[in-house]
């Protein structure tokens, strides 16, 4: 069992930066491949940045691409998103998961074995 919690969510104004933290509970944290997914109103749940168990392969979006970093800290049990130059449209609750299937990382939602309880992004034009 992993228990996941986000922070770091707030209110931006576009062109600002922000970063996202993702703390896990138990000892097996490094065995989990660690991923980030947003959520609009309105809209279903999209994958935005995925890494490795190891934090050598790391993907993205391409509309996060240049302006989002996945980052993870095997000995901290978190995993870190940084967001720069925000733009209205990363409005959402973003969400981490962690990935026992696809160590390398994984981009599908399916994939995923557990699931924070999100943290709200707004960015402001």
């Amino acid at each position: 069992q992993v228990q996941l919690v986000e922070s770091g969510g707030g209110l931006v104004q576009a062109g600002d930066s922000l970063s996202l933290s993702c703390a896990a509970s138990g000892r097996t944290f490094s065995s989990y491949a660690m991923g980030w997914f947003r959520q609009a109103p309105g809209k279903e749940r999209e994958f935005v940045a995925a890494i490795s168990v190891s934090g050598d392969n790391t993907y993205y979006h391409d509309s996060v691409k240049g302006r989002f970093t996945i980052s993870r800290d095997n000995a901290k049990n978190t995993v870190y998103l940084q967001m720069n130059s925000l733009k209205p449209e990363d409005t959402a609750v973003y969400y981490c998961g962690a990935s026992a299937m696809v160590p390398i990382g994984a981009v599908l939602e399916l994939e995923y074995d557990y699931w924070g309880q999100g943290t709200q992004v707004t960015v402001s034009s």
